[in-house]
């Protein structure tokens, strides 16, 4: 990245006043440039192609059509040199480790100090990965083997945008919608999120997928 202009960066997050103050917070930085917002995965592709080039994507894990995982294995095959940042009020320990096996280079909690989104965004430009303390840990224990993570965190990226669906009570038909899939194929997803966190029927998912929603707010 050429670090003599400022980094032009799209904030891609389906909350306005969110975006407003990201937006607000990033421009403090002489070295950056917000050069659009975006609140949708669509949208977001279409305002990276119209300011091409650029450098760094600030986005949320949930958007209202496909998810912010979508959008950073879209980039990554669009354009390697786009750089990804997620800032969500999605638990890390679920999330961070996926955004990595997407392309992503971190992950930062939305509760976190202004400083810290900062120093998040420089180590991104100097092509380092940024993890909380806690996270960077957390995943050295996988690798040590030495970890047991909780059932939900076993279910695949694409399972997982199902339950946190079923958890925002949309219906299959919604979901399919959503995900650009079949009814079908979303019964599968359902029917295999049932085995793996052992439940027993569509009463019993729901109820643990709203309860699990509702833990990540």
């Amino acid at each position: 990245m050429n670090d003599t202009r400022p980094a032009k960066i799209v904030v891609v997050d389906d909350h306005p006043i969110m975006r407003m103050g990201l937006r607000q917070l990033l421009e403090s930085a002489p070295t950056l440039q917000v050069c659009g917002e975006a609140g949708s995965h669509e949208e977001a592709l279409r305002i990276i192609e119209e300011n091409k080039p650029v450098d760094l994507v600030v986005v949320d894990i949930s958007l209202p059509d496909r998810g912010g995982l979508e959008l950073i294995r879209d980039l990554k095959v669009s354009d390697p040199a786009i750089r990804t940042l997620v800032v969500s009020s999605h638990d890390e320990k679920v999330y961070a480790e996926r955004v990595l096996r997407a392309g992503g280079r971190g992950y930062l909690m939305k509760d976190r100090a202004p400083e810290q989104l900062l120093a998040a965004i420089e180590e991104v430009r100097r092509g380092g990965v940024f993890l909380s303390p806690a996270m960077t840990s957390r995943l050295m224990e996988t690798l040590a083997g030495r970890r047991s993570d909780s059932p939900v965190a076993g279910l695949t990226d694409r399972e997982l945008e199902v339950f946190r669906a079923i958890g925002e009570g949309r219906s299959s038909r919604e979901i399919s919608g959503q995900l650009g899939v079949s009814i079908r194929t979303i019964d599968a997803h359902r029917a295999h999120i049932k085995d793996k966190l052992g439940l027993r029927d569509a009463t019993e998912l729901s109820y643990e997928a709203i309860r699990w929603v509702e833990s990540q707010a």
